[in-house]
């Protein structure tokens, strides 16, 4: 199971993103826990971002998305023990969590979403070498359930020179353009 996940602030952006129904077939809001709005992951991020303005924090969520290789049918069993074995990695144990499945062209993937505002402290709980420990784990995961890596996942050096970035991706769609098709021209 690839994870990717990153720090990030404006919580109605990413509420927004998440529960965007017009890019995938099919959004569930799965779980909310730890905060005071317990139905709605907009109001629940905004109670967040309420939280951040006690303190200096600017990016006061930790967003992790939750990728199965594409040939893997992965169950909600699973996607929760990943879940908890990141924030057991991370360190975001006990921290307020939202977690959303998302289903698009028949794959299923999810999302979850940590405070990392301490409200025993007022701090943002730290988060050091994150991307490390994320692959560690996505290895492990890939191990435990007996899953083809990725090339790129056992040797760097093998990484697929057609896979896009994040930020490729995104403008592919902004211009209504294959992502693939846009890479390998760019290759060429």
């Amino acid at each position: 199971m690839i994870l990717k996940g990153s720090q990030r602030g404006n919580a109605a952006k990413l509420a927004a993103h998440l529960m965007n129904g017009r890019d995938n077939e099919h959004v569930e809001l799965h779980d909310l826990r730890g905060f005071m709005s317990e139905e709605d992951l907009h109001g629940a991020l905004k109670e967040s971002e309420a939280i951040a303005k006690g303190t200096r924090c600017q990016q006061h969520l930790f967003s992790l998305s939750l990728n199965p290789p594409q040939d893997a049918n992965v169950d909600t069993a699973t996607f929760e023990a990943a879940v908890e074995m990141a924030e057991q990695k991370l360190g975001l144990s006990g921290q307020p969590r939202a977690v959303v499945f998302h289903e698009k062209e028949g794959r299923r993937h999810a999302h979850a979403v940590w405070s990392r505002i301490d409200t025993d402290t007022m701090t943002a709980r730290q988060l050091p070498f994150t991307k490390r420990r994320l692959m560690d784990l996505s290895q492990e995961l890939y191990l435990q359930h007996g899953w083809d890596m990725p090339k790129g996942m056992i040797d760097r050096a093998a990484k697929n020179p057609l896979t896009f970035t994040r930020d490729e991706w995104q403008q592919a769609q902004r211009t209504k353009q294959d992502p693939k098709i846009v890479k390998a021209l760019f290759k060429e």
